[in-house]
């Protein structure tokens, strides 16, 4: 008898999946059309806006990122944030710092940028929901979980400087009061309110990628050269998530132009706003760079040249291809920058009795060092007022303007900037809407509101609801409880407990050594 088995045939080892279709199984074919509902219904805001899309599959994700190497990714750089964080911590990092005043360019990022972080997690996660496409979905969604760690690694590592110095404890409170951090609120809440794809073209696009580096580089620069290692490991870590963001709004805007002609007037106009919007919004940022750091890294003129003049210009030459052009009005934002740094400046001098930052008139070497960054502009203009105010302070008679200022209606900055061609007039731009009068800083916001009047009208702006009681109530102690400032919050740097617990800190810090 054979007792010969017969064996099956061997199978041949299954092929390795390609990253390309791992990509694809893991977005594009967890997604389907809908039967019960018809898909505009579904996804009513990708067609309100009037952007057309023909193919929702010509949109690449040129990083193909799926979940799990997500999360792997993230995870990793989690453990290290934390272990430099808790370092920091564990060594009085706090201590390490130039000097106390650069402690206030952390108060103005924790409570003028951390939120917009938080805004962008909640605006992304909303665009994601409203994109039919499932490629762009997965890249919203991440983007919205990015942002969210953001806020949250930058929420813990200031925390650290909470225990030592004043005006840090009730940022949430302030940012949703505080009369100069309506910019930065506005802005986000203008893009929320905005659809699907103006979102992305705002936040992604015109902002991370066009005016990004002009907001991380000054503040993670900033703080490497003054001492603040944890606040640079943050921005590091963030660094990496940003590049995606940027690569995202990118391609989505070359996505919407290559799908149909009719979509260019739309970006063109969404570029326009957005980048003027984008550049009042870093009005704060100048400030910071050219006044709150002991030690300066680069003026803002100086990076504004080499992050938009130079980095911006090669981007709209290779967007030409398209039809794209340079924003409307960067011209004038070229003649800004020798004067917008000095102008923020002022106001908060004026103001920093309801502000929750110190600030002072610059150190001779500082001033010497202005000099140098803007020679043909800084001591005509600026050097003046900054001398008047050093000879009121010594004199015991600080600076400060006891009244409110007219702000613009758009970027809700008071009206302190140059009419185009002339720094010695303030430019002032009107617009009649309805039988009532509105005012803007520049030809650049007052074209914003002629283009979506009814969405600016209603505008909350902080020094108009002062005057009609509904900040606290009429007088400035009112407002300020309202504000939930203390006095220690605010006020001239040199008389400040900040200043006098710093001096003892070192002092005590320096005997024991």
């Amino acid at each position: 008898m054979n007792t010969a088995t017969t064996q099956s045939p061997k199978q041949a080892p299954a092929q390795k999946m390609s990253i390309r279709d791992k990509y694809a199984l893991l977005t594009r074919d967890l997604g389907w059309d809908t039967t019960y509902h018809p898909m505009d219904k579904v996804f009513p805001q990708d067609r309100f806006e009037g952007i057309v899309i023909h193919d929702w599959d010509g949109w690449e994700d040129p990083f193909r990122m799926t979940m799990d190497a997500y999360w792997k990714f993230q995870s990793e750089k989690e453990r290290k944030l934390y272990a430099i964080i808790d370092a920091f911590q564990q060594n009085n990092g706090q201590l390490h710092v130039t000097d106390a005043r650069y402690v206030n360019a952390l108060k103005l990022f924790l409570t003028g940028v951390s939120p917009l972080e938080y805004a962008a997690h909640r605006g992304f996660a909303m665009a994601g929901r409203n994109l039919r496409g499932a490629g762009a979905r997965v890249a919203c969604q991440m983007q919205s979980v990015d942002e969210l760690r953001h806020c949250q690694t930058q929420i813990h590592t200031i925390s650290q400087y909470n225990r030592f110095f004043n005006g840090f404890a009730d940022w949430r409170h302030m940012h949703d009061r505080l009369w100069y951090l309506s910019v930065p609120k506005s802005y986000f809440e203008d893009a929320m309110t905005a659809g699907p794809f103006e979102f992305i073209t705002a936040i992604s696009f015109s902002f991370e990628y066009v005016l990004t580096n002009l907001l991380f580089m000054p503040f993670m620069s900033g703080a490497a050269f003054n001492g603040d290692m944890a606040t640079v490991t943050f921005g590091f870590s963030a660094q990496s998530d940003e590049s995606r963001h940027m690569t995202l709004g990118l391609e989505v805007v070359k996505f919407m132009l290559e799908q149909d002609p009719a979509n260019l007037p739309i970006i063109q106009k969404w570029v326009d706003k957005w980048f003027w919007r984008g550049y009042r919004l870093l009005t704060l940022v100048a400030m910071m760079m050219d006044y709150m750091l002991p030690k300066r890294v680069i003026s803002w003129k100086e990076a504004w040249e080499i992050y938009f003049e130079q980095n911006g210009g090669a981007l709209f030459a290779d967007l030409a291809r398209y039809g794209v052009r340079m924003p409307k009005y960067h011209e004038q934002a070229a003649q800004e920058k020798d004067h917008l740094s000095h102008i923020a400046w002022s106001i908060f001098y004026n103001f920093n009795h309801a502000a929750a930052i110190h600030t002072w008139v610059p150190e001779e070497s500082e001033l010497q060092w202005l000099k140098e960054q803007y020679p043909d502009s800084f001591e005509q203009y600026h050097l003046p007022r900054l001398r008047y105010w050093q000879e009121q302070h010594k004199a015991g008679k600080r600076w400060s303007n006891p009244g409110l200022p007219m702000l613009c209606q758009i970027c809700q900055i008071p009206m302190a900037f140059p009419e185009p061609g002339d720094p010695t007039q303030i430019c002032y731009r009107e617009v009649q809407h309805k039988g009532e009068r509105y005012h803007f800083c520049s030809d650049g916001c007052c074209d914003i509101f002629t283009g979506e009047p009814e969405k600016y009208v209603q505008a909350w702006l902080p020094v108009h609801q002062i005057f009609q009681g509904n900040c606290g109530g009429a007088t400035l102690p009112e407002v300020l409880d309202w504000y939930h400032l203390k006095p220690e919050d605010r006020g001239d740097y040199a008389d400040s407990a900040d200043r006098a617990n710093w001096e003892r800190w070192t002092s005590n810090n320096h005997d024991a050594a």
